[in-house]
């Protein structure tokens, strides 16, 4: 209460990106799962990444140690911008005390977090392209072959203007806004739960950590099928007028994937997807509150 809201946008920029560069090696395989077998039946297709440790290692063969960090850069420039504006928002809602009614706190994120991914959503869209790219013999989802970040953001530009910048916002705004919310409604009481039952001690980081990773399966299973769509949506090949060649929009995404793939087509890349919301959620919170106590 006693950090101004402008302040909140700064810490929260800078905690979310603290966060991030020791996130992203997951972000990278979580991206790789997602996008392979695109459009394709269960096992029709070649998997060069299986699960999560295996995908680690098939990255760092294809691309060497640095593999695991691509799209970090387009990555921190997200981090920054959907943190600073969620962080922001969410202390304007709670000096409103909106936060304090009913339901307050999970629309308020919920509403924060859509706003801070309208706004990171180029980022997002460079992050998934550079992420994606790697060796033909390896390689899954369309490769957009930039050259780096600034070479991504101006090939864009170039061919679809400013609107191509935003193109798969539809499927990266519910995606935080439904991340945001399911995990305000489940930290504190998983948290608390983990305290209750005398795991840890009650106000210490590991009791934080076990409650992000107990969160982490509702938000997980939540977020995922979004996640996916998001990927997707960003990944694709677009034509001369910047319409995708494989998906309409967000709701053309989820019936393709659910009657070309199957359901579990929607939860593809879960297994990374939760590894990295635990230590994501409790280091972004940390870095914040000790930034906050500085």
């Amino acid at each position: 209460g006693s950090v101004p809201p402008a302040a909140d946008l700064v810490l929260g920029a800078t905690a979310g990106c603290l966060a991030c560069v020791l996130t992203n090696p997951l972000e990278v395989v979580k991206t790789r799962l997602q996008l392979q077998g695109e459009l394709q039946p269960p096992g029709t297709y070649p998997r060069p990444y299986r699960g999560v440790l295996r995908a680690m290692g098939a990255v760092c063969r294809a691309d060497g140690m640095r593999g695991l960090q691509k799209g970090l850069a387009a990555g921190l420039l997200y981090q920054g911008l959907m943190n600073g504006v969620r962080f922001y928002c969410y202390s304007l809602a709670e000096d409103a005390g909106w936060t304090r009614d009913p339901g307050g706190t999970v629309a308020a994120g919920a509403v924060a977090g859509a706003g801070g991914a309208f706004v990171g959503s180029p980022a997002y869209l460079v992050k998934t392209h550079l992420q994606a790219q790697t060796l033909a013999a390896v390689a899954v989802g369309h490769q957009h072959n930039h050259e780096s970040i600034f070479g991504a953001f101006e090939s864009i530009y170039k061919q679809h203007g400013v609107v191509g910048l935003w193109r798969g916002v539809t499927g990266a705004v519910p995606r935080v806004a439904v991340g945001s919310a399911a995990q305000l409604a489940t930290f504190t009481s998983a948290k608390d739960w983990v305290c209750e039952h005398q795991w840890f001690r009650e106000g210490s980081w590991a009791a934080v950590l076990a409650g992000g990773m107990v969160s982490g399966v509702a938000v997980a299973v939540t977020m995922t099928p979004f996640d996916v769509v998001s990927t997707r949506l960003y990944n694709q090949p677009v034509d001369a007028n910047g319409m995708g060649k494989l998906y309409r929009g967000f709701l053309d995404c989820i019936l393709q994937i659910s009657s070309r793939e199957g359901l579990l087509g929607l939860y593809k890349g879960i297994g990374a997807v939760y590894l990295r919301l635990g230590p994501h959620t409790v280091l972004s919170l940390f870095f914040w509150d000790e930034l906050r106590k500085m």
